[in-house]
C-alpha cells in the first residue's frame, strides 16, 4: 500500500508539473525573445531620432550605443551602411523597412529590428539594431534549468510528504493485517489497536466487535459440547459398571447375551461421546493421532454390529477386505464412528445389499460403502449440516466428514446409482490426539 500511495502522489505531482511547467516554460521563452526585440526596437528608435536629414551630404551621424553584445547601424535608401555597425550591404529586414514600416526578423543567427527614418513624408534611411539570438537562447535555457530545478524540488518534497502519509495510512492497516493473521492462527483474544485514521478505526472497531461476537458464540458452543459430554459420560460410566457387575454376578445364560450386547452398546455410545467432545475442543487442522486398533478387529466388530440390523430389515450385509492385511493399525474410535454413520445412512436411505469394502492404496486405506439405492440432489449438500430428506436430522454425514478431516482423510460421494461413499484414511492416521477412552 505504501508504494501505491507514493506512486499516486508522484503521478499527481508530475501531471501538475507538466500542466504548469510546460506552459510556463513556453511563456518564459516568448517573454525573453519579445523583451530582447523590444530592447532592440527602443535602441533603433533612439538612433532614428538622432539622424539628421543632411547626413547624405556628409553631415556626421552620432548613433547611441548599441545593445549589449549587439550592433546598431544606419543605412541610406540605396541600402548602404552609412554609420554604426552592421553588414556592409543591407539585408532583407532593412530593405523591407525602406517601405515605411518597422520590421522584426532574423538574419544570419541574429535578432534584427529595422526602423525607417522619415523626413518630409519621405524615408531617408533605416536604422538597424541587432543582437545574437544565441545570447537569448542561453538565457532561455538558464530560465528553463531554474524551472526544472524548482520542479525537481517540488517532486522531491512530494515524495517525502507522500512517504510520510503512506506510513501514516499503512501502519494501521498493517497492524490490522497482523491482528487478522493472529486470529487465523487461533488467537481469538487479539484485538486491533486504534489509529489516527477515522475510516480505518471504524473498520477496526467493526472487526473487533465481530470477533468478540464470534468468540462468544464459539465459547458457548464449546461449553455446551463439553457440558453435554460430561453429563453423558457420568451416567454412561455408571451404566457400564452396572452391566459389567451384572454379567459377573448373573449366571443366567439367557441374560448374559443381552447384557453383553447392552454393554457393547454402552461402550460404543461412550466412544461416540468422546469423539464428539474431541471434535468440539480440537483445532481445525489435523494433528498426529495414534493408530491403536488392527484393521481386522475393526472390521469384525463392525460386521457383528450391523449384521443383525440389516438382517432384521431383510437385507444382506457383506464386509470384504481386498488384499489388505488385518494387522494394519487404524484409529479405531474415529474410523468405527464414521463407518457406523455410513452404514446407518445406507440402512435408512439405501436399498438392497450393502457392502463394506476395504482397499489398500499404499499410503492410504479406502473404505467403500455401497448399496443398490440411488443418490439424488447436489452431492455437495449431502454433507451440509442440517440437510436431510425428512428421514433424519441431517447431522450424520456432516459429523462423519468432520471426523474424516480430523484424521487427515476425506469422505466423499463416489457413486450415485448405485450409491457409493468412500472414506480415505492415511495409513498411520493424522488427527487430533486425545486421551483414549478406557473402553477402547
Amino acid at each position: 500500500m505504501r508504494q501505491r500511495v507514493v506512486r499516486v502522489a508522484v503521478v499527481a505531482a508530475l501531471v501538475a508539473v507538466v500542466l504548469l511547467a510546460v506552459p510556463l516554460a513556453l511563456a518564459v521563452r516568448s517573454a525573453l525573445y519579445t523583451g530582447q526585440r523590444d530592447s532592440l526596437e527602443r535602441a533603433a528608435l533612439a538612433g532614428a531620432v538622432r539622424v539628421s536629414p543632411d547626413y547624405a551630404s556628409g553631415d556626421p551621424v552620432e548613433l547611441p550605443s548599441p545593445p549589449a553584445g549587439g550592433h546598431l547601424g544606419l543605412y541610406d535608401p540605396q541600402a548602404r551602411l552609412r554609420a554604426g555597425d552592421g553588414p556592409a550591404t543591407a539585408d532583407t529586414s532593412v530593405r523591407r523597412a525602406l517601405g515605411g514600416e518597422a520590421v522584426r526578423g532574423r538574419s544570419a543567427g541574429d535578432l534584427v529590428v529595422a526602423v525607417p527614418v522619415s523626413h518630409a513624408e519621405h524615408d531617408i534611411g533605416v536604422v538597424r539594431a541587432s543582437s545574437p539570438a544565441a545570447a537569448v537562447r542561453d538565457r532561455v535555457l538558464v530560465a528553463w534549468a531554474a524551472l526544472l530545478g524548482v520542479a525537481g524540488v517540488a517532486l522531491t518534497v512530494t515524495v517525502l510528504v507522500a512517504r510520510r502519509q503512506a506510513r501514516v495510512l499503512a501502519a494501521p492497516l498493517e497492524d490490522l493485517s497482523r491482528h487478522c493473521r493472529a486470529v487465523t492462527e487461533g488467537d481469538l483474544t487479539a484485538r486491533a489497536a486504534p489509529s489516527s485514521v477515522a475510516e480505518i478505526d471504524q473498520v477496526a472497531r467493526t472487526h473487533n466487535e465481530m470477533l468478540h461476537s464470534l468468540s462468544e458464540l464459539l465459547r458457548r458452543e464449546r461449553d455446551f459440547a463439553a457440558n453435554a459430554s460430561h453429563q453423558l459420560r457420568t451416567p454412561l460410566t455408571g451404566l457400564q459398571l452396572a452391566l459389567e457387575s451384572g454379567m459377573e454376578q448373573d449366571d443366567d445364560s439367557r441374560l448374559r447375551p443381552v447384557l453383553a450386547e447392552a454393554l457393547d452398546t454402552t461402550r460404543r455410545l461412550h466412544r461416540t461421546v468422546e469423539e464428539v467432545l474431541r471434535l468440539s475442543t480440537s483445532a481445525a487442522l489435523p494433528r498426529t493421532r495414534a493408530a491403536n486398533r488392527p484393521l481386522g478387529q475393526v472390521l469384525r466388530a463392525t460386521e457383528e454390529r450391523w449384521h443383525g440390523p440389516f438382517a432384521q430389515a431383510g437385507r444382506r450385509f457383506e464386509c470384504l477386505a481386498r488384499d489388505v492385511s488385518d494387522d494394519i493399525p487404524v484409529s479405531g474410535g474415529p474410523v468405527t464412528e464414521i463407518l457406523d454413520i455410513m452404514l446407518d445412512n445406507a440402512c435408512v436411505h439405501g436399498r438392497g445389499t450393502v457392502r463394506l469394502t476395504v482397499r489398500d492404496l499404499d499410503d492410504a486405506l479406502a473404505f467403500d460403502v455401497t448399496d443398490e439405492g440411488e443418490v439424488r440432489g447436489p452431492a455437495a449438500r449431502l454433507f451440509d449440516r442440517g440437510h436431510s430428506d425428512g428421514q433424519g436430522t441431517g447431522i450424520g454425514l456432516a459429523l462423519a466428514r468432520d471426523l474424516a478431516v480430523s484424521l487427515g482423510g476425506r469422505l466423499s460421494l463416489t457413486g450415485r446409482a448405485p450409491a457409493a461413499f468412500t472414506l480415505l484414511v492415511p495409513v498411520g492416521g493424522t488427527a487430533s490426539e486425545v486421551a483414549p477412552s478406557s473402553s477402547e
